[in-house]
């Protein structure tokens, strides 16, 4: 009988400690979640399109953004994806707006496509 007393009283006792373990790592997970919440409704995003104007090496990554910038009046993206730089410009919500946009771009940069991809809306 005293050996049944101890083991639940041992069991009661791990119970209340993994109980408050558990309690305190749910805590720091919603905190992790609540932020994420707060940073998603502040930099919402979704799948939109993205024109690419050029997909290679650095140096020339960076004439093409500049270039960019002086015909257009626009500054566009500049990221680097390995093994290779990337020029990307808008946020477009639908491909017909990709599509309208392209038609211009096109006349001077002429290896330009639309790519699906995240925006921020």
């Amino acid at each position: 009988m005293k050996i049944y007393k101890i083991g639940i009283s041992v069991l009661l006792v791990f119970i209340c400690f993994a109980n408050d373990v558990y309690s305190q790592e749910n805590s720091e997970i919603n905190h992790v979640l609540s932020k994420k919440r707060e940073y998603s409704k502040n930099n919402p995003t979704g799948k939109g399109y993205k024109i690419q104007l050029y997909n290679g090496n650095e140096t020339r990554a960076y004439e093409i953004k500049q270039e960019y910038f002086e015909e257009f009046d626009k500054i566009a993206d500049l990221s680097y994806e390995a093994p290779e730089w990337k020029v990307r410009i808008g946020n477009y919500l639908t491909r017909l707006e990709a599509d309208r946009a392209l038609q211009t771009i096109k006349l001077k940069f002429t290896g330009a496509i639309i790519l699906m991809t995240e925006i921020k809306l």
